[in-house]
Formats: structure tokens, C-alpha cells, sequence
């Protein structure tokens, strides 16, 4: 498979961006940089740098999520340079739509619709090494991604994971952690997860069929919800509770 991709991780470190977002630089000379990340400032000037030997250079984003795409619009002027990903994203100049490509000198990247995570999101297979960039749909370390940002997320998540399956990477590369070498044990996992999750509120909303999302949280996430997850763990929740009530 060979090493892998390198990548500059902009320092946004936290409970849901772990170690903070990898921007990866496929090619040399015909280089991507996939997910820019957060518009900061540091970072961006970083990324001028390090592609200041690439005759050309493409701004490539998974999803609109802060995180990955809002310096996109920023490094692209720096860089006199295209962005190119998802519809629906501020910023982009090119729509990629599922199985779209982008050249690089190091192998093209083929546009995978992945939604769950967020409606547009996509993934980019790397044919020639086996691999997967996998933005938000799967992370480095645990078991979950967030997924409840829009109605049918959760039956689309499930789907996404399936299409990766099919794909059979042998290694993938999140945008927020370590790269995943046991690409059917990941998968695995995480999809464990989600209908664990789904068991759970099936089995709350069988003794309480009428409950708001408010009186089920203690019930599926416990007493205590970390700082800062508990507006993100309530759209988790009535994303499965809707997918659980069809």
C-alpha cells in the first residue's frame, strides 16, 4: 500500500474533532488538499506553504461542516486555485457528484456519495492505493460520528456504511484521528453502535410511546452528558427516535 498520505492537522482539538481536522495533500506536483478545515488563519498560511512546490493544486471538501470547509473559500484565493466538492456547500466552484473524479499525480480520487453524518456528504476513494478518505462517516478513535442533522440521517448512515463495505477499502483515512487498518472491524463497529442505539430507543419507546425527546435522554445517554455534547446528543436522539417511529 505504501506510506501514508501526509497530512497538517489545524490544532482544533475538541470532543467531537479529537486530535483537531487532518487536511491531507494527495500528489506532488497535481497535488489535492482535501479538507482545509477551520478559516484559521495559521493554518491556511501553513497550507499555502506547504503546497508552494505543486504546479497545481485543487481544494477538495467532504462536507460543509465548519470544521473541514470554512477556510476552503480563503485557501483557494491564496492559492488562485478551484474548490471542488458537495452541492450545497458555500464556497465550492465545481459540484462533484457520486463518481466524479479528480486528478492527481498520485492517483485519481472517485467521489463516493456518503450521507448520514450530514445530507452532502461524500468520501473519495484512492483506487490506486486501496484506500478511503472518509471525512465525518467514520472517525480514528471509539465507535460513533454524529449523525441527526436532518430527517432520515440515521437509515442513510446505515446505507453509507454499507457502500464502503461493498467498496472493500483496505485502509481508511478520517479526518479527525488515526487511520483505520481494520477497515471490516471498523465498519463492524460502528454499525453495532448505531442499531445498539436504535435497540435502546425502540425499547424506551415501547414502555413510553408518547415520550419528547427531553424525558428520553437520561434514559439513552445516562445522568451526565459531557460539556458541550448536549445539544448534539438531542438531535442524535430525535434522529432515532423518528427512524425508530418511521
Amino acid at each position: 500500500m505504501g506510506a501514508h498520505p501526509p497530512f497538517l492537522n489545524a490544532g482544533n482539538a475538541g470532543s467531537f474533532t479529537l486530535d483537531g481536522t487532518r487536511t491531507y495533500r494527495v500528489g506532488r506536483g497535481e497535488a489535492v488538499l482535501l479538507d482545509p478545515g477551520p478559516d484559521v488563519e495559521r493554518h491556511v498560511r501553513a497550507l499555502v506553504t506547504w503546497v508552494a512546490d505543486a504546479d497545481t493544486v485543487t481544494v477538495l471538501v467532504t462536507h460543509g461542516h465548519v470544521d473541514h470547509a470554512a477556510s476552503a473559500r480563503h485557501l483557494a484565493e491564496a492559492l488562485r486555485c478551484e474548490v471542488l466538492g458537495p452541492p450545497d456547500v458555500p464556497g465550492v466552484d465545481r459540484v462533484l457528484g457520486d463518481g466524479d473524479t479528480v486528478e492527481t499525480d498520485a492517483g485519481a480520487l472517485v467521489a463516493v456519495r456518503t450521507p448520514g453524518h450530514s445530507a452532502e456528504h461524500l468520501c473519495f476513494l484512492w483506487p490506486a492505493r486501496g484506500a478511503l478518505f472518509a471525512g465525518d462517516l467514520l472517525l480514528g478513535r471509539g465507535d460513533t460520528t454524529w449523525v441527526g442533522e436532518y430527517p432520515g440521517c440515521v437509515a442513510d448512515y446505515l446505507a453509507s456504511l454499507d457502500r464502503v463495505r461493498a467498496l472493500g477499502p483496505s485502509v481508511i483515512y478520517p479526518a479527525h484521528g488515526p487511520p483505520l487498518d481494520d477497515v471490516p472491524g471498523t465498519l463492524a463497529r460502528y454499525e453495532a453502535h448505531r442499531r445498539a442505539r436504535i435497540r435502546q430507543v425502540e425499547e424506551a419507546l415501547a414502555d413510553r410511546p408518547r415520550a419528547a425527546v427531553e424525558e428520553l435522554l437520561p434514559v439513552v445517554y445516562g445522568g451526565t452528558l459531557p460539556p458541550g455534547t448536549r445539544e448534539a446528543a438531542r438531535l442524535s436522539l430525535q434522529a432515532l427516535m423518528d427512524h425508530v417511529r418511521g
